[in-house]
């Protein structure tokens, strides 16, 4: 099954139900469809066929699902990029991946013109009309004219979204994810959250992350998903409004979140009707939990753990079985298993690589047959993570092999900032490492 297919069957099963909803307003399933098949025409009248790459840079807004939506049902593959990249990252993004469109928000034109200056990219700016000096950009009311596209077929191995990310030389990569995986390991998410009795999700996690768009996915399988209410960007105050304004059940957070709540008045919020928060993208304290629980009973946090070459997600948490301390259990139709440094499986307690077997596991890095045969072996995806297993499955991630700083869910290579403080002229040499921070996790 492809995502645009199990898109279709999900927005026509919840054609009358509220699924998407944003600063005051709701879209339901047929106006979701109805939308993202036009704006898929739209591209197609642009010059999007089947396999063809189309990056999206923007902040969380109904028209980034929308975006991917379109993609999808046009049979090409969506890149997302979060609206803080600067015009070098997202040149090199355009480049690398030879997209022939890039989709940005209006205040992000100026970025998207610099970025795209000289390449073979047509710009749709979303979020309001073309603007003055614009000639060739066709704006997203331009793609909503366009009649609606029939939706093309795809296999489960085509690519459906190639998501760049990196480690501590050269420049990022893509990761090369297909429908099946993604359709797969959303499904495998999903059975979680149905478990987890919770309807509707506030998600401020930018959608450009793979843990924000493995948490919109996921949502597609649900057959009573709730309201997806998009917060355009992460404010504390804000997130404890919504969540009393429109009774949120569940929210997806990175750790970073999480303690700058801590830093609110919990205690005078209506927080009443929030019974689950996932957590992922970076390392969860067990204090930090224990305390959020404290002030707000009735909350259960659950950790996960995964990363971009594993479709977001390996092991979560399960709310009706959570373990303190522990990253959860493998989701189902996942395989873990610890190795030491000879390749050799270590027994449970034995500290190793955690190497993980999925359908989420990616197709490869994009370009980079040595890199992808560097960490996917014998069916493997090789983490670089050091952790071990309990006798009861749960992993406990302790360190990293990768030279990775984690600054608040998102990944930063060490490279880009020693590039950066290269650049000026009084510093001679630099490098860059990791530190503790309390509210970020590293810094």
């Amino acid at each position: 099954m492809s995502l645009a297919v199990l898109a279709e069957q999900a927005l026509e099963r919840t054609a009358s139900t509220p699924v998407l909803g944003f600063e005051g307003s709701v879209l339901h399933g047929s106006e979701v469809l109805d939308r993202s098949a036009r704006i898929a025409g739209g591209l197609a009248a642009l010059g999007v066929r089947p396999g063809d790459r189309v990056v999206v840079v923007m902040t969380n807004r109904p028209e980034v699902v929308l975006s991917y939506l379109a993609v999808w049902r046009a049979g090409a593959a969506v890149s997302p990029l979060i609206a803080a990249v600067t015009a070098d990252e997202l040149r090199h993004v355009l480049v690398d991946s030879g997209a022939v469109v890039l989709v940005v928000s209006d205040d992000r034109l100026s970025l998207a013109q610099e970025a795209s200056a000289g390449l073979p990219v047509r710009v749709v700016v979303a979020g309001g009309a073309a603007q003055e000096g614009t000639a060739g950009s066709p704006s997203w009311d331009d793609l909503e004219q366009a009649d609606p596209l029939p939706l093309v077929s795809r296999d489960g191995t085509d690519l459906a979204a190639l998501l760049y990310t990196g480690g501590t030389t050269g420049r990022a990569k893509g990761v090369m994810l297909g429908h099946h995986g993604l359709v797969e390991q959303s499904r495998a998410r999903a059975e979680v959250l149905e478990r987890s009795g919770t309807r509707g999700a506030l998600v401020p996690l930018p959608l450009s992350h793979v843990f924000g768009l493995m948490t919109t996915v996921s949502r597609l399988h649900l057959e009573e998903p709730g309201l997806l209410l998009l917060q355009r960007r992460f404010v504390a105050t804000e997130w404890l409004r919504l969540v009393a304004d429109h009774a949120v059940e569940a929210s997806a957070l990175v750790p970073s979140m999480l303690q700058l709540l801590l830093r609110e008045d919990l205690e005078a919020a209506d927080l009443s009707t929030l019974s689950y928060l996932s957590i992922g993208g970076a390392p969860l304290a067990v204090p930090v939990v224990e305390e959020f629980e404290r002030r707000v009973p009735g909350v259960v946090v659950c950790d996960g753990y995964g990363c971009t070459e594993v479709t977001s997600t390996a092991t979560m948490n399960p709310p009706w079985a959570r373990r303190l301390g522990s990253v959860g259990l493998p989701l189902p139709r996942t395989s873990l298993r610890i190795v030491g440094d000879d390749g050799a499986e270590v027994p449970a307690g034995v500290d190793g690589e955690v190497c993980v077997a999925s359908p989420g596991v990616m197709l490869g890095y994009w370009n980079d047959p040595a890199g992808t045969a560097q960490v996917l072996r014998d069916g493997w995806l090789h983490t670089g993570d050091v952790g071990h297993l309990d006798d009861d499955g749960y992993l406990y991630v302790v360190d990293r092999l990768k030279d990775l700083i984690i600054r608040g869910g998102f990944n930063v290579y060490p490279r880009d900032v020693e590039d950066v403080l290269l650049a000026h002229p009084a510093v001679a040499t630099a490098a860059v490492v990791g530190r503790p921070d309390p509210v970020y996790g590293e810094e």
